[in-house]
């Protein structure tokens, strides 16, 4: 039975929440705050997470954040009374897979559970081997060729090059990279994320001026569509 985790601390909504839940089959929990939020994603092992923005103690959008930055990769839907546009670009960036905006109609909010609940389950395994036009990457013992020749990268070029086919064809953020390239302890500016793509580029590509893999999406940061 799969497990959803409800971080809501209006009574009546949680209720609600829990009872189309588990009426839909799911075995539910529910934490009335952000601290108990992050404690029972991490003790409980849901297989979804169902997080509203506004709560006591930490935010939902720092919930989301702290999970992020500790590895845990559950799709978490994020519920917000806000309208504004911001408010959703934020939520994405730092790691909400999905949000719907109170109020909300219950069959929407059970049909996003469904199709995240079916995209995690479709998540492939560990990536150890991965081929892009003449380059081929063995991340199981951080070896690369282009051409049938060896090439040097660093390992920190592995973990983008990891990260960027992980999200293949999404536009990535340079504080995603940051946070989950970089990890929790580190903060480069965001220049550094610049001149690690620059490198990557004159490695990996014919024509570093008018890159044909890692694509700059003004203002956002980079898609990756090898």
């Amino acid at each position: 039975m799969q497990r959803i985790l409800i971080v809501e601390d209006e009574p009546d909504m949680a209720l609600g929440l829990r009872d189309n839940c588990e009426y839909e089959g799911y075995e539910v929990v529910v934490a009335r705050d952000g601290d108990e939020g992050i404690c029972m994603a991490l003790t409980q092992k849901p297989d979804l997470i169902i997080l509203d923005v506004m709560l006591p103690k930490l935010s939902g959008l720092d919930v989301c954040r702290q999970l992020r930055k500790q590895g845990v990769e559950t799709p978490v839907i994020m519920l917000t009374a806000r309208s504004q546009e911001i408010d959703k670009v934020v939520g994405l960036e730092v790691g909400a897979d999905d949000y719907v905006t109170k109020p909300f109609g219950v069959k929407e909010l059970l049909a996003r559970v469904r199709a995240q609940l079916r995209r995690a389950s479709k998540q492939p395994a560990e990536l150890e081997m991965y081929t892009f036009g003449d380059v081929t990457l063995n991340f199981r013992i951080y070896q690369a060729t282009k051409s049938a020749k060896p090439l040097e990268l660093t390992a920190r070029e592995f973990d983008l090059l990891k990260y960027f086919i992980q999200h293949r064809g999404q536009a990535v953020t340079r504080e995603n990279l940051l946070d989950r390239v970089w990890g929790l302890n580190c903060y480069p500016f965001s220049r550094t994320v610049d001149n690690h793509i620059a490198k990557l580029r004159q490695k990996l590509e014919s024509n570093p001026s008018q890159p044909r893999y890692i694509i700059t999406i003004h203002r956002i940061g980079y898609k990756f569509l090898g």
